[in-house]
């Protein structure tokens, strides 16, 4: 498999003002002798850290038939082909080994990520990886998706739980993939779309995959929409708190293919799409 590079123009398009920004500020804070120990911690290759999410974080199908592989997962994954942000950290300290906690659980939405916050406090980590809102955008029907209202006070309250609890903790919140152009990447495929409709997967976007009804290419154009909205919620809260790292929607923005889908559900990354997931967030993480 070829190195995996994000597009271009859209990964590294913002990176040199953040990384001037942040040297501006560290300049500021050491001129004023005003070090804050928060802003010092995203400089610091953290010795623990913990995954929030869902299924993708908790490694699904991602390398075998409906169970969860979370040694290949993107975050705290140890398998070493997948090159997750625990094995990159792990390259670079060693006190890392064995204090990487995968809290995720498949099928969660953002209502469920303050309790997996609080797990997190609970071991005290260095560093949070949170990729969540998915599946509240994959859902039954378009009717049962999470509001954009709620979505956002939901990850504030798990946003604050995390700052109260782990105010000097790096944060790094991946946006949600594009799940519209998981169904253009395979509505031609026959089997993806035969397990689409038996397992009811993502009917909100999936839903009728080879239908040019105007009806239909509305639904995946709001559903596709909504998707959008979450991750400029996201964008903006973790903007508001000091030590949070959002990834510019490199994830969303990501042309990831058919080899990089599992073919059990079509609908997870597999260890491919993994390997992906991994480079792409790390790469517009904290820069460790």
């Amino acid at each position: 498999m070829q190195p995996v590079h994000p597009p271009e123009g859209i990964v590294m398009s913002r990176r040199p003002l953040r990384l001037i920004t942040r040297l501006g500020l560290a300049l500021l804070v050491s001129l004023t002798a005003l070090a804050a120990p928060a802003a010092q911690a995203t400089a610091t290759i953290p010795s623990s850290m913990a995954a929030l999410g869902d299924s993708i974080t908790a490694g699904f199908n991602a390398c075998g038939w409906y169970v969860e592989c979370r040694s290949m997962t993107w975050s705290t994954g140890t398998d070493s082909r997948v090159r997750s942000h625990y094995t990159r950290l792990l390259a670079k300290n060693p006190e890392i080994q064995g204090h990487a906690y995968n809290y995720a659980v498949s099928g969660a939405k953002v209502a469920d990520l303050d309790n997996q916050a609080s797990k997190a406090v609970r071991q005290n980590v260095q560093y949070v990886t949170i990729l969540i809102g998915a599946n509240d955008a994959c859902t039954s029907s378009e009717s049962t998706m999470t509001p954009v209202s709620t979505f956002e006070t939901r990850f504030r309250a798990a946003m604050d739980t995390l700052e109260s609890g782990l105010p000097d903790a790096a944060i790094f919140v991946s946006s949600i993939p594009d799940i519209k152009r998981l169904w253009y990447v395979l509505k031609n495929n026959p089997a993806a779309r035969s397990v689409w409709a038996f397992a009811g997967i993502c009917q909100s976007m999936l839903a009728n995959p080879t239908s040019t009804a105007a009806a239909d290419e509305a639904r995946r154009d709001r559903v596709r929409q909504r998707v959008i909205d979450y991750n400029t919620v996201l964008a903006r809260v973790c903007a508001e708190y000091p030590t949070c790292e959002f990834d510019d929607n490199a994830v969303f923005d990501y042309p990831f293919v058919a080899s990089q889908i599992s073919s059990w559900d079509y609908f997870h990354p597999n260890k491919a799409g993994q390997t992906v997931l991994a480079e792409v967030t790390y790469r517009n993480g904290f820069g460790w």
